[in-house]
């Protein structure tokens, strides 16, 4: 159509850069629809302030244990109406023991508080499960002896120097850390990179560049047939031109009779044969040279031939030729 390009050349530029377009606009979109999901697939529970807020999931304690004496002693609101919750539920949301609430995590829509400690270590030896937010309280454990007793001063220095010593801490990792849970993959959709869609970028350029050779080949190829159709119109005028000089030649030396005098054009007549015509041919007279040698001339081609009627026959000058 009238619309689109003509040159191939600049086909394969409009085919690449449209190839190109439609590649991004589809990789921003998928992207901004995995971005999306991601959003939608986070975690609703990030700390205990949004657990109290809502219904849906169920949250309990060890029955009679250390956390839920927390919980109905604590005087902070947030955990007060935490509280609330679990004792109007106390039949179905607190358990007998902690791997009975670790079971109901794994099956269920279902959080289960205790001590950091013991989560520590159950998440060091199962993947599947995880800490949500950070401490709702903090308390220490202490050796506890007889009132009086010796070791009392001793066991606490000797506590607070492997604790200076940094040995706890290497006790707790040697023994609290399991197998290793694979590093959790982020979450968060990420940016499309150069490593994403430079692929796409080297087909635009190899598109521009295959234009760039082919345009340089259309330009070759017009350029030769220009040449040869200037050739062939430059023959044709010289061979026109020859013709021309040669009819020149072979017409040179007889005067040209004009048109009006090529026309037969009835004259007046006197006698009996009124209205007749006769034809005659008008010659040249003889130079004086041609009389001297006796040369004889040949008579003028019937283009030179001039229609006489009864009179004078005249030529294109008005000079009386003879009569019949």
């Amino acid at each position: 159509s009238e619309l689109m390009p003509k040159a191939l050349s600049t086909r394969i530029v409009g085919g690449i850069w449209w190839f190109f377009t439609l590649i991004i606009i589809s990789s921003y979109t998928a992207n901004l629809a995995a971005f999306l999901t991601v959003e939608r697939m986070e975690s609703p529970i990030d700390s205990a302030d949004d657990l109290a807020k809502q219904t849906r999931i169920e949250y309990g304690v060890v029955e009679d244990g250390s956390t839920m004496t927390f919980f109905k002693k604590t005087k902070i609101s947030t955990y007060d109406k935490m509280w609330e919750f679990m004792s109007s539920r106390r039949h179905s949301v607190m358990v007998k023991n902690i791997d009975e609430g670790i079971h109901r995590v794994l099956t269920s829509d279902y959080a289960f508080l205790m001590e950091s400690t013991t989560i520590e270590f159950v998440t060091q030896r199962n993947c599947n499960l995880t800490q949500i937010g950070g401490l709702i309280d903090s308390k220490a454990y202490g050796v506890g002896t007889p009132m009086g007793s010796p070791y009392r001063d001793k066991i606490t220095i000797a506590i607070l120097q492997l604790q200076e010593e940094g040995k706890l801490h290497m006790m707790k990792e040697k023994w609290w850390r399991g197998n290793g849970c694979p590093e959790e993959e982020s979450k968060e959709a990420s940016a499309l990179g150069v490593q994403n869609i430079g692929g796409i970028f080297i087909v635009l350029a190899a598109g521009l560049v295959l234009s760039v050779f082919v345009a340089v080949g259309e330009f070759l190829y017009k350029s030769k047939q220009n040449a040869q159709l200037e050739k062939a119109q430059w023959r044709q005028r010289d061979k026109k031109q020859v013709l021309l000089q040669h009819h020149g030649k072979r017409t040179e030396g007889f005067p040209q009779v004009p048109a009006a005098a090529q026309t037969q054009t009835p004259a007046t007549c006197h006698g009996e044969n009124r209205g007749s015509h006769q034809h005659a041919y008008l010659q040249r007279p003889k130079t004086a040279r041609e009389r001297d040698h006796g040369l004889k001339r040949e008579p003028p081609s019937l283009s030179h031939l001039l229609s006489c009627t009864e009179g004078v026959c005249k030529d294109t000058r008005g000079q009386g030729v003879g009569k019949w």
